[in-house]
């Protein structure tokens, strides 16, 4: 089996930081290649992976300013799809421009929605719902009436993952800052209820870092250390009680909720989305409607064992997982 993986350009494939579109691109690849399936990965050139790697775009455009993503966007597409009858599926990980070119191609094709925005790209989906295999990756965000091939949610890879049996007294944000996010919102729980936050995540909204955000900062009742990778990334998940995620939109999945849970963090999470697929009310974390319902849950926390967090982590959301199920649908495809 020959697959040719379109990843994003936005950042480097796997992210260096930020980048979860591509985090998950790299991880499947890398389990396909593991099970032994024969990859090429179209990505930026400095990306990494196992796979053998077809790079045309010098650079993420999210890094350097030089490189123009509309110009390049297109530019990856044709590379990939000029060698289209190369290989028996394509598996698009970079959104709906790759649809324009399914109609041109005999080549199946199977596109993963992370996470669908708004009606208005509809007209990039309907149209080629008999050409091309969506993916949904939870239940919450299949958009009505589209056709799908099969829901598969994220995995990751656990064993990256130490786990923290004790955690701290503090809690944790961890995430784009953004009204999304509900940067603010962890804020006023933490001082409500008392608790330091330690906070990290690229900026993405400037206007609503300094005026919501920023203020707040002393250092340290609330922390801010942006962005984290590597280690420091991975004390900061298992390092808390709990990781507020206290979204204010329909989150289609949410990495950084799993890869909590698999450190032994519980979450205290708004019941918007995906959250219910992925958090096991009073088991895993809460489920909340509101900040004053997330104070509350801040008292209870002692009644989450942290093990059994990892546990569920390990039943539903490893990378194993996903890849089998891709596996499953891409034979279930070419049959």
């Amino acid at each position: 089996m020959k697959i040719a993986m379109l990843a994003p350009i936005a950042w480097r494939t796997p992210p260096r930081h930020y980048g979860p579109w591509e985090l998950v691109t790299s991880l499947l690849t890398e389990a396909l290649v593991t099970r032994g399936v024969d990859v090429t990965l179209f990505a930026t050139q400095d990306s990494v992976t196992t796979a053998t790697l077809a790079g045309v775009v010098p650079a993420p455009y999210e890094e350097d300013p030089s490189i123009d993503a509309k110009v390049w966007e297109y530019r990856h597409l044709s590379h990939l799809f000029a060698r289209a009858g190369e290989f028996d599926l394509i598996h698009n990980q970079a959104d709906f421009p790759a649809h324009a070119f399914a109609p041109l191609i005999d080549t199946p094709m199977v596109t993963t929605i992370h996470g669908f925005s708004s009606d208005r790209i509809m007209p990039m989906y309907r149209p080629f719902e008999d050409r091309v295999h969506y993916v949904a990756i939870s239940d919450a965000d299949r958009a009505p009436g589209l056709k799908y091939a099969a829901t598969i949610h994220h995995g990751i890879r656990l064993g990256e993952f130490p786990f923290d049996a004790d955690g701290s007294d503090d809690l944790l944000f961890f995430g784009r800052m953004h009204p999304d996010k509900g940067a603010a919102e962890a804020i006023a729980v933490a001082r409500a209820s008392g608790r330091r936050l330690a906070m990290y995540g690229i900026v993405q909204d400037q206007g609503y870092f300094e005026r919501d955000v920023a203020p707040h900062v002393d250092g340290t009742r609330i922390r801010y250390d942006g962005p984290v990778g590597g280690a420091e990334r991975l004390r900061a998940l298992g390092q808390a009680k709990a990781l507020l995620h206290l979204i204010n939109f329909d989150e289609p999945f949410g990495l950084s909720v799993i890869e909590a849970m698999a450190c032994g963090t519980p979450v205290i999470a708004i019941n918007r989305g995906a959250m219910p697929e992925l958090i096991e009310d009073g088991v895993t974390g809460f489920l909340v409607d509101s900040v004053e319902a997330a104070v509350a849950a801040v008292g209870r926390l002692d009644t989450i064992d942290r093990a059994a967090c990892r546990a569920r982590v390990a039943e539903r959301f490893t990378v194993e997982a996903m890849a089998d199920r891709y596996i499953e649908l891409y034979r279930r495809i070419l049959a």
